[in-house]
């Protein structure tokens, strides 16, 4: 490992949450086609579109309530692959829903 390889992966350890070609398709669609994203700590986003346009699906990932088809997701240079909320919660990352119910 080279010198600048070694700065990259010291600075991907620092990144909160880094999403490379997330993929997710429901049967007759695909929800997110390859979706990179990568959040820096003291940053805060939002996520915009339209009605179907993939953005509770993308959450829904992150938060371990969808597995993902395809792609990487990264918390703090760990690579994850949560199968459930649980383990998202377990790195600290959850959800909460804008109408919620029992």
């Amino acid at each position: 490992m080279n010198s600048s390889e070694i700065e990259k992966s010291h600075s991907e350890q620092r990144l909160p949450l880094q999403l490379s070609r997330i993929t997710k398709s429901f049967p007759g669609i695909v929800a997110n086609d390859s979706v990179d994203f990568t959040l820096e700590e003291g940053e805060i986003h939002t996520i915009l579109g339209e009605n179907g346009a993939g953005k509770s699906t993308l959450m829904n990932m992150i938060a371990g309530l969808y597995p993902a088809d395809a792609g990487e997701m990264r918390v703090f240079g760990e690579q994850v692959n949560f199968t459930n909320p649980r383990q998202a919660i377990e790195k600290s990352i959850g959800m909460v829903f804008q109408h919620f119910m029992l």
